[in-house]
């Protein structure tokens, strides 16, 4: 045996004896409130689809009729002759909907963080990242080459402490922040941070994946509902994969910004463009969003109908007024265990463990999507009442 393989071994060991083994469930179905997961039919409450856009007839649409006219794949890179029209078009209603001068359409989100935060500090600058950031913006922030620090989660006074030790000789400090925290819900407090940055010519930066299309007027999300403009955020990150429904990100600001990493954002640069027909649906889901206030208002009812219940119980829920509802466990084991329970009864709940979140803060990460209805409500509900008398939680 290698020492390869033997590393390898001993890690998936590791893995699962504490009770972080991960595996794949296969979706036979299209992404919704029910769902066919692993050949069974279950409730879900672990997606991202919070406006319940992904399987909507209109992106659908749209998708089709731009793969007959596009065909499948984009063929090249942006730079090269990948960039279609759709993507142009999608870019400008991007630009137009964040009230922003231009938009840059990314493959994937990952991709975004690591190009942005790694193009715009480099080795003598400094990048200052909220301790809880999604893996994407820390790993951007490791990868840039900067001066790499984490402040204290959603903790300004922590930000400032290290924004007023900076030595002198650190030219650029760019600050990175999630708007809505994926694993705990919460909100970043948005204007104290945009003051502090000012303060300190520091440029911030907000990656808004979970807030677009869900908080905010027209859903234009978490920035501007904190009534911020493009001169107090100048670098805005949004994804398709949750509220839009379909897939890929993007990255909003000025004019200079944005043709500083067309010109030098590597990850750009060399990946091939995301298919037309996605650009397509982005664009049906975008105008959607705009038209979709009902829902936002009616996701919010469902939101503090789930609070209200569970709360009952005397489950431990964080502070999150955001579709993204998480359940206090601790307990890793206990949280794989409760969540293998509530599948049992139907209910695809997803426990979310180390690394993602804090040692000992294991949770439920409860999801909910505009497709809900309170009896689906009341069905989890029930659920987690029965796993309290059945002793699993």
């Amino acid at each position: 045996m290698s020492i390869f393989q033997q590393q390898w071994l001993e890690g998936l060991q590791a893995k699962k004896e504490a009770g972080l083994w991960r595996q794949h469930r296969v979706l036979n179905s299209p992404q919704g409130v029910n769902v066919n997961v692993d050949g069974r039919l279950l409730l879900s409450f672990c997606s991202n689809d919070y406006l319940g856009l992904a399987n909507h007839h209109e992106i659908k649409h749209a998708a089709i009729d731009a793969i007959e006219a596009t065909g499948v794949g984009s063929g090249a890179s942006h730079l090269v002759i990948g960039h279609h029209r759709e993507h142009e078009l999608l870019e400008k209603e991007l630009a137009e909907f964040t009230q922003r001068d231009r938009a840059l359409v990314f493959s994937s989100g990952y991709m975004a963080n690591l190009a942005i935060v790694s193009t715009l500090v480099g080795k003598s600058d400094v990048v200052l990242e909220d301790k809880l950031n999604h893996a994407s913006l820390i790993d951007g922030g490791l990868l840039s080459g900067a001066r790499f620090q984490r402040y204290l989660h959603n903790d300004n006074e922590s930000l400032e402490r290290y924004l007023n030790n900076l030595s002198d000789d650190q030219r650029k400090q760019l600050v990175v922040t999630d708007g809505v925290f994926s694993m705990d819900g919460d909100i970043a407090n948005l204007p104290e941070l945009s003051d502090l940055c000012r303060v300190h010519d520091a440029c911030l930066m907000v990656d808004d994946a979970h807030g677009l299309g869900v908080l905010g007027p027209n859903g234009r999300g978490s920035v501007v509902e904190s009534g911020l403009s493009q001169e107090d955020v100048p670098v805005l990150v949004g994804t398709f994969g949750k509220a839009f429904g379909t897939s890929g990100a993007f990255v909003a600001g000025s004019d200079e910004l944005i043709e500083f990493l067309v010109q030098m954002a590597r990850p750009y640069i060399y990946t091939t463009a995301m298919p037309p027909s996605i650009a397509a649906a982005t664009r049906a889901s975008l105008k959607l969003i705009q038209q979709s206030d009902d829902k936002r208002v009616y996701l919010q009812q469902l939101i503090n109908y789930f609070r209200e219940g569970v709360s009952q119980l005397g489950y431990d829920l964080m502070p999150s007024r955001t579709t993204i509802q998480p359940v206090l466990i601790g307990d890793t084991h206990k949280a794989v265990a409760l969540s293998q329970y509530l599948e049992n009864q139907g209910l695809l709940v997803t426990a979310i463990r180390p690394p993602t979140v804090p040692n000992n803060t294991a949770r439920l990460r409860v999801t909910l999507s505009a497709n809900h209805c309170f009896d689906d409500i009341d069905e989890l509900v029930g659920a987690l009442a029965k796993a309290k008398t059945d002793g699993f939680a």
